[in-house]
């Protein structure tokens, strides 16, 4: 396997402890590296990302042996064009999945996740920073749909999406903004079935 992962730096074009780096979960390879990998295995790269589609490039190919590539390594997580209003609240239905953004099978079993309940979408408005910015990209966990603890869960109400802290106490459920701007909401106990949590934040990311 040594000599498996030592041909898949080089194929993706890095060093081999970027590419362990990769593996332990510590980064996350660019786009590019990706297509390099799956250029080398002979294989699309639409169904390294989806599984769709067809698996090699061309039909004269042999089938190529993605093990010896790492392939298998990686878990390809789609990012929405939806948005995630932290602010005035913007909802886009019908989104399309505009690419995948790769993880280390590895990373995310260590932190407890599957990848076939994982999404990503993207911020937008400024009341959650500094925590979350505006174009940061958010993971969210879909098996995570009540209040556990105090958290960062993205939330459907009246129609929009919310990236917000959610706590629980003895009058239903507050919605804090970290920007201290905007002010926190109760939601009252009869009128939480209209809270409508679609998965927990369990990761974000975005420019300096």
């Amino acid at each position: 396997m040594l000599g498996g992962r030592k041909k898949a730096a080089q194929t993706a074009g890095v060093a081999m402890s970027t590419f362990h780096r990769w593996l332990a979960g510590d980064s996350v390879p660019a786009l590019d590296s990706v297509a390099r990998l799956a250029k080398g295995a002979g294989v699309s790269l639409d169904w390294v990302a989806t599984g769709e589609g067809p698996k090699q490039l061309d039909g004269k190919l042999p089938i190529p042996n993605t093990e010896v590539l790492g392939m298998e390594d990686y878990a390809f997580v789609p990012l929405y064009d939806a948005q995630c209003s932290a602010g005035a609240g913007a909802w886009n239905e019908n989104c399309r999945v505009l690419t995948h953004i790769s993880f280390t099978r590895y990373s995310l079993r260590k932190q407890g996740l599957t990848p076939d309940h994982l999404s990503a979408i993207r911020i937008d408005g400024d009341s959650m920073e500094p925590v979350l910015h505006s174009g940061d990209t958010v993971l969210i966990d879909h098996t995570r749909t009540t209040i556990e603890g105090e958290g960062i869960y993205i939330l459907r109400l009246d129609g929009h999406l919310y990236a917000k802290r959610l706590q629980r106490n003895f009058d239903g459920v507050a919605i804090i903004s970290a920007n201290s701007a905007y002010d926190k909401v109760i939601v009252p106990r009869d009128r939480l079935a209209e809270l409508e949590i679609i998965g927990r934040a369990v990761w974000s990311a975005g420019w300096l």
